[in-house]
Parts: C-alpha cells; sequence; structure tokens
C-alpha cells in the first residue's frame, strides 16, 4: 500500500507541477479560456477578474504540486486537490457534452489537449487524488517540517515571479502561432487535405424566464417573437475535423472599411507591426514613450513601414502623443490581437510576412537596438 500511495503521489505531484509550469508561461492565456467558459454560461461580469484567477490557480497548481509530493500537510492538500480536481472534470466533462469548447487550455498552447482527452486525463487524477485522500493519513512527510516549508516558500515565490516576468515580456517558451520564424500568411491557410468540421448552428432564446436551446432547422412549433427573446447563437460542433488554420481572425481593415490583410502582407522587405488591444497608457510610461520614438525614428529613416494594429481607434490618438508622429493604422478584431501580442503594447518586425522578432513593451529597447541594425 506504501509503494502505490508512493506512486499515486509522484504522478499527481509531478502532473500539477508540469501543468502550473505550462500554463505559467503564459497566464494570459489561462484567463481567455476562462473568458471563454463565462461567455458561454452567460457569466461575462466576471472577464475583468479571469487574469487574478488565472494567476493565482496557476500558483495553486505549483505549489499543491510540490507539497503532494513532500507529503506536506497532507490532510489540508488532499482536501484542496480533491475540491480542484472535481471543479476540473466538471469543466472538461461539460466541454465534452455541451461541444461548446473545444479545447480546455489544461496544458496551455503548448501541448494542445482534446476536450475528450482532457476529460479522460481528469477521470485518472481524480481517482488517484481519491486514493491518496483516503490514506492521506498514511502519508510521511519527506522532510522535516521546517526544511518543507522553507521549500514552500520558494515555491510560492518562484510562481508568482514567474508569472510577473512574462506578464511584463512575453512567454518565455513560445508555443503560439505568432512565434518566430513563423509566416502569418501560411499560418492562415487550410491544410491541405483537411477534413471540415461539423457543425450546426444553434439559437439560445429566454422563454417566460428560461433558456431554451434549438437548432436552425428545429424552431418550436410555437415560436414567436413576443413569447421568445433572443439571447445568443453559437455552433456546436458535431464532428471535429482538422481543417482549422493556425491563425484565424488576422483581417486588417483600413479606417475606411477596407480589407488590407493580403495587400500588406504581400509586401516585400522589412516591415513593423504594432499591436495595440484597447490602449496602452495602463502598462506604459516616459521610458518606453521614448524607446518607441526611437523606434519610429529609426523605421522612418530606414524607409521601413510602421504599422498600428488595434482594435479600438482611440489608439490612433496615443500613439500619435507618445511618438510626437502619426502612423498607418489598422483595424483587426480584439481575440486576434490577444493571440498576436500577449503583452500590451508588443512590437513585430516582418520581413515577406515572416516574424523576425517580437518585443513586449518591457523591451522595446532591445527592439530599437536591433531595427537600428536593419
Amino acid at each position: 500500500m506504501k509503494t502505490l500511495l508512493t506512486i499515486a503521489r509522484v504522478i499527481v505531484g509531478v502532473l500539477f507541477i508540469f501543468s502550473g509550469l505550462v500554463k505559467a508561461n503564459d497566464p494570459l492565456g489561462l484567463s481567455y479560456k476562462m473568458q471563454e467558459f463565462f461567455e458561454v454560461w452567460g457569466w461575462n461580469f466576471f472577464n475583468d477578474f479571469t487574469l487574478s484567477f488565472s494567476t493565482l490557480m496557476i500558483a495553486f497548481e505549483i505549489i499543491a504540486g510540490v507539497a503532494v509530493l513532500l507529503g506536506w500537510r497532507m490532510k489540508l492538500f488532499s482536501w484542496l486537490l480533491l475540491l480542484l480536481i472535481i471543479f476540473f472534470t466538471f469543466l472538461t466533462g461539460y466541454a465534452v457534452l455541451s461541444g461548446k469548447i473545444r479545447t480546455c487550455g489544461c496544458f496551455g498552447d503548448c501541448i494542445p489537449l482534446t476536450a475528450v482527452q482532457s476529460f479522460t486525463k481528469d477521470l485518472i487524477l481524480t481517482a488517484l487524488i481519491v486514493f491518496i485522500f483516503i490514506f492521506r493519513n498514511q502519508v510521511q512527510p519527506v522532510f522535516s517540517a521546517k526544511a518543507s516549508s522553507r521549500i514552500l516558500v520558494v515555491t510560492v515565490l518562484f510562481s508568482f515571479a514567474l508569472q510577473g516576468y512574462v506578464f511584463k515580456h512575453l512567454p518565455i517558451v513560445d508555443c503560439l502561432p505568432y512565434k518566430l520564424g513563423k509566416n502569418i500568411q501560411q499560418q492562415m491557410k487550410v491544410p491541405p487535405g483537411a477534413v471540415p468540421d461539423s457543425s450546426v448552428i444553434t439559437f439560445v432564446y429566454n422563454k417566460q424566464g428560461k433558456q431554451v436551446e434549438f437548432t436552425a432547422d428545429k424552431f418550436p412549433e410555437d415560436f414567436d417573437d413576443s413569447l421568445y427573446h433572443f439571447v445568443r447563437r453559437y455552433d456546436k460542433l458535431i464532428r471535429e475535423g482538422n481543417a482549422q488554420p493556425a491563425i484565424k481572425d488576422f483581417v486588417l481593415t483600413g479606417l475606411d472599411g477596407t480589407d488590407s490583410t493580403q495587400a500588406i502582407l504581400n509586401q516585400k522587405g522589412t516591415m513593423l507591426f504594432l499591436f495595440v488591444k484597447d490602449d496602452m497608457n495602463s502598462n506604459y510610461d516616459r521610458k518606453e514613450n521614448q524607446q518607441l520614438r526611437d523606434i519610429a525614428a529609426y523605421a522612418k529613416t530606414k524607409s521601413i513601414p510602421l504599422y498600428l494594429i488595434t482594435n479600438t481607434r482611440e489608439a490612433i490618438a496615443e500613439f500619435a502623443s507618445a511618438t510626437k508622429d502619426s502612423v498607418t493604422t489598422f483595424l483587426c478584431d480584439a481575440v486576434a490581437i490577444k493571440t498576436a501580442a500577449r503583452a500590451n503594447p508588443t512590437l513585430y518586425i516582418l520581413k515577406d510576412a515572416v516574424i523576425q522578432g517580437k518585443w513586449a513593451y518591457a523591451d522595446f529597447g532591445k527592439a530599437a537596438e536591433r531595427i537600428k541594425k536593419e
């Protein structure tokens, strides 16, 4: 029994630490995944808190994994792990049964798992954690209480410091489709020979205080605008294919409404993309303003086009204020910007649509030096 208990603890502890570290590499990714769940449930009022939820959950996964390996305070952590895995299993089970969520973000974007794979993993983890929970009183600590406490303190500091670094810079390991060396145009294409998804349009209406769902081909016989009030619609996945391009919804629209995506990506030579979501005042200070001015000046001197890509027109005035200059601006979907730019703002340098470099605002000094040498 002792051997089985040790094996279970090692598996659970290592998996939780690994899962936490992978997500700590990109905590914003988990935050966006939480928003996806909340949107499906109609809980959009939680969206402002998802980054805090994400940061705490990631830190807890790492801390709990270390605590299980150490055998430290197992009465407490066995309860916490049991509650957490029940919650995770509910989420992945919901994703499988509803078909509304493609992936659950268990291992972030670096190891994408389907909803079924995530649910299966959580069922196995649930069995292991229940086993640990039942025999939690038999777990002996690996080290003394004092040594274990010190290790946990270091773990806590490391968990939050790693995420703090990534927030200010960019993911240490880039697992997104916009990573260095990728051609944006190629990433926007559907793989040859791919099988498309099979989905059905599903409508959600409010009928006498209750939400009802039905597909486009099965409207209720008593359907009437006075009785049914529209809530939302979504595409319910029936059969998952492999026809999804790596980059979706990346559309550059001029201020006059013209789709300029291919015209820009077809340009030869070097160009710069400055991604700004909503605004850049919250993260910006005078140092970054000066660095951005340097970047704009170097780009102009070397005839390198600089494009501002944003989801809001307010960013145009903010750019002009920061650089004392104007810039060609394109509007883009906020979701596409969130995927391309994990820090706000983020600068890309491209050559023939291939990403040569990318920097968060905190590293604009490095970006300026790179562009100066172009």
